[in-house]
């Protein structure tokens, strides 16, 4: 379940930064280049989501999911499991 969860995840996390990418910012027409505006409210105009935002919204939505769900499974499997406890510990005390 824990390769199912990280594959998921990969997959979803370039999936995000692709639609991200792709997505058209605001006032990215000539007028926005040069500072106008135009008939844009303080805001931005709110009309329907297209699909590329709704992508983006369901993507983001499963990426925290999938994050989340990794970190309660590898909370459960790894107990006391650490970096540290792989080295060999020092017996020899410093010397004065």
């Amino acid at each position: 379940m824990f390769i199912l969860l990280v594959i998921l995840h990969v997959i979803v996390c370039l999936f995000l930064i692709g639609v991200v990418l792709i997505q058209q910012g605001k006032s990215a027409d000539l007028a926005g280049a040069f500072g106008g505006q135009g008939s844009q409210t303080a805001f931005g105009p709110r009309g329907a989501a297209n699909l590329l935002t709704r992508l983006t919204t369901w993507s983001a939505i499963i990426f925290m999911l999938t994050s989340i769900a990794l970190t309660v499974v590898m909370s459960r499997t790894s107990s006391n499991r650490s970096v540290l406890s792989n080295l060999p510990s020092q017996s020899t005390p410093a010397k004065k």
